[in-house]
């Protein structure tokens, strides 16, 4: 079984679920509406009060996993984590509470998850269909057909920046309404011409928002009773009579959610105005389900990192013959100094792979432009924190090692670091053949035993090894070669 849990600007949310006959069965589900992003202050800090919330809630969504027994969890935190200030001192409290990683996932990353959890839920391998996910701080479109994706894109628009600046106080009229759908569709109509001439045969509503427009315009026989955009203004006007949202009595939502409705209501109208969406369909599916599809994936060893690892290497052009060479060497080179962290053996891996993207920038610095592009890149799959580690270790491949001496702590980083600075020096000597019997440790000092007359054999890495020495030793760590 896989859990998903969801960090959203409006709620947090839970998800187990398990996989039978190529189907997630969702075996647990639990929801609280934290409503982080009303937390937000002025100075774009989270609140003492918004962060100790989030810390209870992810306490007890923790009570919840213990209960399972769980082969992967993963937990992704959304739009008002990405734009928080503090953020990064709220994170430790989050993992601490849960007792896993908080990833902060980037707003394209959030729209490549929806469309997996949609293209999950419908099990159309043709269809061409457009998604779209209105969540409290930000909504995403996404095109595609069937499972791969084509565009996809996050905008800065959500329920409650919407509320917050259009209905203050929960008051609703007209020319508010019409103000806050005019400036949805203004942040939509640069990206609305490539959307369109990709095309679709059916739009879907994705977030938790939608599925609650969709539930008060069926029970109510709103318009024609379907998602359509008479529908939908037709919703717009019982709010716009109301007056308040208080005051909104029909049967199909709680009363204090229909304050996200209105700002919800709004950018969706938006949003089928500019891309020219006559009607969509609202699906009880998205991020969540993404995630734990994300997750069986890695589990059957089809993980979409790869892909996207090779995507970026096709992108900078870089040799894949000398970066699968790299590649192969550093993991030999982690496996003999008995690195443990198999996940870390995995980054060093892609790490390789993409060690020689800077080139595509300027062969002078080339590690410095490499370690920019792996940290920043739009790579599907990865989160944050992996890229930062690639980074690291793509930035230390040559060079001094004082711009990585924090890090350096870590023994296994230091293990991953030394193979792929060796690797790139192997590669580059091309002795990749000639390494059965060179001995490497690496303990209070680096060791390395290299078989008489070998050296002779390979006078550049001699040479290198004279550069290791020096890098090594200035940030403390002795490195000693020896022919036995």
């Amino acid at each position: 079984m896989y859990a998903a849990v969801d960090l959203g600007s409006n709620s947090f949310r839970l998800h187990i679920g398990e996989p039978i006959a190529g189907q997630m069965h969702i075996v647990r589900t639990a929801r609280d509406p934290i409503r982080l992003a009303a937390g937000l202050g002025p100075d774009g800090a989270l609140t003492p009060d918004a962060m100790d919330t989030a810390v209870r809630s992810l306490r007890d969504l923790g009570a919840i996993l213990r209960q399972h027994r769980l082969d992967a969890v993963r937990v992704v935190a959304t739009n008002t984590m990405r734009v928080a200030t503090n953020a990064e001192q709220l994170l430790p409290r989050l993992e601490a509470a849960i007792g896993h990683p908080v990833e902060i996932i980037s707003g394209e990353e959030e729209g490549r998850l929806i469309y997996m959890g949609v293209a999950c839920a419908l099990a159309k391998p043709g269809e061409q269909r457009l998604v779209i996910d209105v969540g409290g701080g930000s909504t995403e479109v996404i095109a595609g057909r069937g499972d791969e994706i084509a565009l996809v894109e996050s905008f800065s628009t959500g329920t409650h920046p919407q509320s917050a600046m259009y209905f203050p106080g929960g008051r609703v009229d007209a020319a508010a309404f019409d103000a806050a759908v005019n400036a949805a569709r203004a942040l939509f109509e640069d990206a609305a011409a490539q959307y369109r001439a990709h095309g679709w045969q059916a739009a879907y509503g994705s977030s938790g928002t939608i599925r609650a427009i969709n539930e008060v315009i069926t029970r109510n026989r709103l318009g024609d009773g379907t998602m359509s955009i008479a529908s939908l203004q037709a919703l717009r006007d019982r709010l716009i009579a109301a007056g308040h949202v208080d005051a909104f009595d029909l049967p199909g939502i709680k009363r204090e959610r229909v304050i996200v409705m209105a700002g919800g209501l709004s950018v969706l109208l938006g949003a089928m105005l500019e891309f020219g969406v006559r009607a969509i369909t609202a699906i009880n599916a998205g991020l969540r389900l993404g995630v734990l599809s994300d997750l069986e994936l890695r589990a059957r060893r089809s993980d979409r990192r790869d892909s996207a690892i090779q995507a970026c290497m096709r992108r900078f052009g870089v040799d894949e013959g000398r970066a699968l060479r790299t590649a192969a060497i550093a993991g030999r080179l982690y496996d003999r100094l008995a690195g443990s962290d198999e996940g870390l053996r995995r980054h060093l891996l892609w790490s390789c792979m993409l060690h020689e993207v800077g080139q595509a920038v300027s062969h002078t610095g080339a590690h410095k432009h490499a370690a920019y592009i792996v940290e920043h890149a739009d790579l599907p799959g990865f989160t944050n924190r992996e890229q930062r580690l690639m980074r690291t270790i793509v930035l230390a491949q040559k060079g001094n090692l004082r711009k990585v001496r924090e890090e350096l702590g870590a023994p296994d980083l230091a293990r991953a670091v030394l193979a792929m600075r060796l690797a790139a020096v192997f590669m580059h000597a091309r002795v990749d053949g000639d390494l059965d019997g060179l001995k490497l440790r690496m303990k209070q000092r680096i060791e390395i035993d290299t078989p008489r007359g070998w050296l002779r054999q390979h006078p550049t890495v001699a040479a290198w090894f004279d550069k290791e020495v020096a890098a090594w030793g200035e940030v403390g760590v002795g490195f000693q070669v020896t022919q036995v």
